[in-house]
């Protein structure tokens, strides 16, 4: 099988070969690790290695998104972006540079009122840090859910989804990567503001995850329709999991919101993976009830509060599997301890009766700096996996 056919049939439920294995955001991301730029860690010969593995050896899935990035996310001139969005009528963004950091700060100004964030990133760690967010409480919020549904408005462009997934070929396949509304609500919020708002305002946070819903809806279906049959990863449902609301709030927040996407999505052919870090044991049945092909990392305890072989036992016959590696142990674990817990999740993933299942780790380095040991774990799951007999 080559790695398209062994990917897409992983999906469908058919047998394959072997399990399949992808490094997630390695590979996945995109990115130039030819690029100078000091904020581009791919471009350390640290990471040459690792990157060239992973597009010569493993199953590759792109991320990428349907959406067209607005002006100031771009280096296009706002005159080149056809788009209807008022977003600019409301928000202004403005990138600085301080003390060697770059920082984002987005001012929102709707009525009497102004709101703003901030983000700052480091050119030695490929993360961004959100140090302030928009809304502080709500107050905030009640001022911006009065922004016209226009402001959200989005332009897609899968032509440049086609075009990816022709130049892949046979080594892999394309995946988009989207945020549900919950997870575009939460983040307009500090953990702590979110929480108390789900919690205790739950007819405000409704209105708020209507109102997103709408644009997130459309782009879904129609994404769903233009590149029907190809696999997509939904982010944002772990915030409603434990310990940041109880499982009855996930019915509330995630099924009636995200579901949407799922039968959209697979209405159309194609498989939807819901990304879900963290304690997913109780919500588990809530994410078969909504229809998802897949679910992914499945983290082991104590990151998680289930095992992988529980997983695939009761929900493996619905569900393919993508993890359950911890990028902790890819990192810091010693090759030979290492290589026992990838046979672990080998075995575990594929023990019995069930769909699928996806070698991959929940996360990916961020840092400038790849460790010869890292490097030998992640050779160690290309060849485990190669070499696994079920």
């Amino acid at each position: 099988m080559n790695r398209r056919e062994r990917l897409m049939a992983t999906l469908r439920g058919e047998p394959v070969d072997r399990p399949a294995v992808n490094f997630y955001e390695i590979g996945g991301f995109q990115i130039d690790p030819s690029d100078p730029d000091r904020f581009n860690v791919y471009n350390d010969p640290s990471w040459q290695p690792l990157l060239q593995l992973a597009e010569e050896q493993t199953d590759l899935i792109r991320m990428r998104s349907p959406v067209r990035p607005r002006s100031h996310e771009t280096d296009v001139p706002p005159d080149k972006l056809d788009t209807n969005s008022r977003y600019d009528e409301f928000f202004k963004v403005e990138k600085y540079a301080d003390d060697g950091y770059s920082f984002h700060r987005t001012t929102l100004k709707i009525g009497n009122k102004t709101m703003t964030s901030l983000t700052r990133r480091s050119p030695d760690i490929d993360t961004i840090w959100t140090l302030e967010h928009l809304l502080k409480n709500t107050d905030d919020l009640k001022a911006y859910l009065e922004l016209p549904d226009e402001a959200f408005a989005e332009e897609l462009d899968i032509a440049s989804l086609v075009e990816e997934d022709k130049k892949l070929g046979d080594r892999g396949i394309v995946m988009i990567d989207t945020e549900d509304p919950i997870c575009a609500a939460a983040s307009l919020f500090s953990m702590e503001n979110f929480t108390i708002v789900a919690l205790t305002e739950q007819k405000l946070f409704h209105r708020l995850l209507e109102k997103l819903s709408r644009h997130i809806h459309a782009r879904t279906q129609i994404s769903a329709e233009a590149f029907g049959g190809h696999l997509w990863r939904i982010y944002g449902p772990e915030y409603a999991t434990e310990p940041y609301l109880p499982p009855h709030l996930f019915k509330e927040y995630v099924v009636r919101y995200t579901g949407p996407m799922v039968e959209a999505i697979q209405n159309h052919g194609g498989f939807a993976r819901i990304h879900c870090h963290g304690r997913i044991r109780a919500v588990l049945d809530y994410i078969v009830e909504m229809g998802a092909t897949a679910i992914d990392p499945i983290e082991p305890p104590p990151q998680g509060d289930v095992e992988l072989a529980y997983v695939r036992r009761e929900y493996g016959r619905e569900l393919v599997l993508f993890g359950n590696i911890e990028l902790a142990d890819i990192e810091n674990t010693e090759p030979a301890e290492f290589e026992k817990v990838v046979e672990k999740s080998l075995n575990d993933g594929t023990n019995g009766r069930g769909k699928g299942f996806v070698l991959m780790p929940s996360a990916a380095p961020i840092g400038r700096k790849i460790t010869p040991r890292t490097m030998a774990n992640y050779e160690t799951m290309v060849r485990l996996a190669a070499n696994f007999n079920s």
